[in-house]
């Protein structure tokens, strides 16, 4: 009897007014009617006589990451679905797709309780619709959800799009997505998208935030995806990666489809090359940003051979790839790799073992520094090499075909740093994009700084600086409890240029490159003179330093991290050039990297947060030892 109470009260009513009327006759037509109501058989059904047939039910699919099987997105070359009718499986992760109720588990992908209906329409996808439809509005609870319906709008393409919202559906391959970041409160705002539709025209999207969760599990690069309803929002106008004023953004009632359509067909990717003077033309404007290809002059400082070793350990620390890169005849510029950007060279490389000699970088932003124009990746950019797309291939043809080129440019005299005055210096430290670098800076000694210490005691070996034990002098860094101290120069020197003035801090070989003289060679002729004086007596600024006052010298000053993060505007001197110096080859770090720890000053950026005080009573007594 539990059956009976899924009927409408309408239906027992009429059934009273049968059998009132016409008597028992209406038992076998009441049998009847009851087993069509709760069979579900239609009216239109019950009029012909045909017998239903129920429709399959749709399975469930995993709402983390792309869905796989009959379901998912397929990529392949202009739109076609795969020969077999799957797709490829796509990353696995423990975010929610905001389908309802989504039944989660610690390290597995979370599933739906009940099926997701599929969108059904002639020539378009058989997969589940991802995100809110059909609703003219949602309330709480339902924020974020998947709802169904078939209130589907027309069909666009990109150069139909305009400001405000829309109604309509659009079809695209996605070709990259990225992370959004605010520079300057390092707060994630959404992903940007990069997509082409099957005019080849190519816009940007964006997801925000809040709707990350709903949409990206169900997204992958390279594969076919239609979408209804969204907002047309004006792109911004620094850094673009598309032609289009419009931004398609998604919205509240946004649903994403995979698409499997084969009669579609969509190009793969969409490279604009810009060459040297398209991009010195360019640079420093902020504008639309464009790709770059060419071969493979240093990596790092470094030719590039089948026995390069690149140090993975410090380019992690600084996440950056440092390459010179030339394309046929025009002048070799710098191209700098940051954190993504850089660590998909470095697995490409290699992969290669390092024979890989064509590169192509997409949306570099064009920069000049101290005149010399540079390239710099941008997160939104990818890394491209030798086979790996068609531009590529065909650039490593014409490079096989005229090897002549690649040996027209020595290597080794690109590798000096970029000349840059001391305004230059400060404005690149105040860039929000900035990185730790290397600049070769001219400028006159103006004074050494008085109040501070020009030298610290220490290790021998390492160069850290030297802590003190019981009775003997001591090496964290080596770990061990008795060394031989050695006086290393740590000396402030107050310079300027034709504009500027500043304060730069000489570390140990750079100030015997300045002086001509070692800083333990100094420390102890000063003892031998004075044999009364104690062992903690701090030693005067020696005549040595004194002379080097009214001196034009080219210094090789590092950009430190303490700089980037607006500490102090103190520099770092690695290296000191002779002054008939016409260039530099040479290591641009010096001794810097060995000098001090975390205990130390040995190095600027402990220089500059523990400042001048602390050297005075740690670092310019005399050594006990040695």
């Amino acid at each position: 009897m539990d059956r009976y109470r899924f009927l409408r009260p309408r239906f027992y009513i009429d059934l009273l007014f049968c059998v009132f009327f016409f008597g028992s006759r209406t038992v076998l037509s009441f049998q009847l009617l009851l087993a069509m109501k709760v069979s579900g058989v239609s009216d239109s059904e019950k009029m012909t006589g045909e017998t239903a047939i129920p429709s399959d039910s749709v399975n469930p699919i995993s709402q983390s990451g792309v869905s796989s099987g009959d379901n998912g997105p397929t990529k392949s070359r202009c739109g076609m679905a795969d020969s077999k009718g799957t797709s490829k499986s796509g990353p696995q992760s423990g975010i929610t797709s905001g389908v309802d109720k989504p039944v989660k588990s610690r390290g597995t992908t979370a599933v739906t309780q009940r099926p997701i209906r599929t969108h059904g329409r002639t020539g378009g996808s058989s997969g589940p619709v991802i995100g809110v439809r059909g609703r003219p509005s949602v309330s709480a609870i339902d924020k974020g959800k998947s709802i169904v319906s078939d209130d589907v709008g027309k069909v666009i393409t990109f150069k139909d799009v305009k400001f405000g919202p829309h109604q309509d559906e659009i079809r695209f391959r996605l070709i990259h997505f990225w992370e959004a970041w605010n520079v300057q409160t390092k707060v994630l705002i959404g992903i940007e998208m990069l997509l082409i539709d099957e005019e080849a025209s190519v816009i940007q999207g964006f997801i925000p935030y809040g709707r990350i969760e709903t949409y990206l599990p169900h997204m992958k690069a390279g594969y076919t995806y239609r979408l209804n309803k969204f907002y047309g929002s004006k792109s911004k106008t620094v850094y673009r990666i598309a032609d289009s004023d419009v931004t398609i953004s998604f919205s509240w009632n946004s649903a994403l489809t995979a698409l499997e359509d084969s009669s579609i067909c969509f190009p793969e990717d969409r490279i604009r090359i810009h060459g040297f003077r398209e991009f010195d033309g360019a640079s420093d404007l902020k504008g639309d940003l464009y790709d770059y290809i060419g071969h493979i002059k240093l990596v790092n400082g470094k030719v590039p051979t089948d026995s390069l070793l690149l140090d993975e350990g410090e380019i992690a620390v600084s996440r950056r790839v440092e390459l010179h890169v030339q394309t046929h005849d025009d002048p070799v510029m710098k191209l700098y790799l940051w954190d993504k950007a850089a660590f998909e060279f470095i697995d490409k490389f290699k992969a290669s073992r390092g024979t890989a000699r064509v590169i192509l970088v997409t949306t570099l932003n064009p920069k000049r520094f101290g005149g010399v124009l540079s390239l710099s990746a941008m997160a939104s950019s990818r890394v491209f090499m030798d086979s790996d797309i068609q531009e590529t291939l065909s650039y490593l043809s014409w490079l096989n075909s005229n090897l002549d080129v690649a040996s027209r440019v020595n290597a080794e005299v690109i590798t000096k740093p970029e000349p840059a005055t001391l305004g230059e210096l400060f404005a690149y430290m105040n860039q929000a994009s900035s990185k730790v670098a290397w600049f070769e800076c001219t400028a006159t000694i103006d004074d050494v700084v008085h109040g501070s210490g020009w030298y610290y005691i220490g290790c021998g070996v390492c160069h850290t600086k030297a802590t003190k034990g019981p009775t003997t002098l001591m090496c964290k860094k080596c770990g061990k409890s008795e060394i031989v101290g050695v006086a290393q120069y740590l000396t402030r020197l107050s310079v300027y240029d034709n504009n500027d003035q500043a304060v730069f801090v000489v570390l140990g070989d750079a100030g015997e490159e300045l002086t001509g003289k070692k800083a333990s060679e100094l420390v102890e002729k000063y003892y031998q003179v004075n044999d009364n004086i104690e062992g903690d007596h701090k030693v005067p600024v020696p005549q040595a330093m004194i002379d080097t006052i009214g001196q034009t010298r080219k210094f090789i000053v590092k950009v430190s991290k303490h700089n980037l993060d607006a500490k102090t505007q103190t520099l770092t001197v690695t290296k000191v050039l002779p002054p008939d110096a016409a260039g530099h080859e040479d290591n641009l770090e010096g001794d810097v990297d060995v000098i001090g720890d975390a205990e130390g000053v040995g190095n600027a950026a402990e220089f500059g947060k523990r400042g001048a005080d602390e050297i005075e009573s740690e670092g310019v007594k005399r050594a006990k030892c040695g």
